[in-house]
């Protein structure tokens, strides 16, 4: 993990890096955005595919405990430490990526780890997406979306958005004007809690 800046305001960002190579499109699109937050907030780096984390095993209904790794116990200290969660993930057919799905999946798992409260310290704090795609249409991503939107839904977490990227060779999201432009005001946007589509819209006045 690495820290772009010490933290200097009550809010702390964690970029969760979910490619499967590094120094792609859509990390370079994040941190196009990440740099365009006030000098103050604390921005953490985590490369999933740099910590160890085992694959999801749903414990649920078995008797005792499942010990946690290393690098899990590392996710869960820093997502709990973060007011806004970035996922920063290419599109994968049509969704996150694997390394995305796998940290997701441990969110299940922390759901019940004794003394971690983990849904009630989330509820409030922020989620955001970051991705890139061969696509110049963007709804070809609503998959990506619905699975960040209800995530941060059934964790009562407020939904960012999601900023779209356009390429697909390494460094070709440098050519996207569009999506850098995008970049520069995305963390300043509104970040309304998240709800389910069957969920009435809350009415402000």
């Amino acid at each position: 993990m690495t820290n772009d800046t010490a933290a200097g305001t009550d809010r702390s960002f964690l970029f969760v890096l979910a490619s499967s190579r590094s120094d792609g499109n859509t990390e370079f699109l994040a941190r196009a955005a990440a740099e365009q937050l006030p000098p103050g907030i604390s921005r953490r780096w985590v490369d999933l595919n740099r910590i160890p984390l085992a694959d999801f095993q749903d414990g649920r209904h078995d008797e005792g405990t499942w010990p946690a790794g290393e690098g899990e116990e590392e996710l869960l200290a820093a997502t709990l430490a973060a007011t806004d969660v970035v996922i920063v993930s290419p599109l994968y057919w049509y969704t996150v990526s694997a390394q995305a799905k796998r940290y997701l999946d441990h969110w299940s798992r922390w759901l019940r780890v004794p003394g971690a409260d983990f849904r009630a310290r989330m509820a409030g704090r922020t989620l955001w997406g970051v991705t890139v795609m061969a696509h110049a249409e963007e709804e070809v991503a609503d998959g990506l979306v619905t699975t960040l939107n209800n995530s941060a839904a059934y964790m009562r977490m407020r939904f960012g958005g999601v900023l779209f990227g356009n390429g697909s060779a390494p460094g070709q999201v440098r050519d996207d004007a569009r999506g850098l432009e995008r970049a520069k005001t995305f963390f300043h946007r509104d970040a309304p809690l998240a709800r389910f589509p069957y969920e009435p819209a809350v009415d402000a006045h």
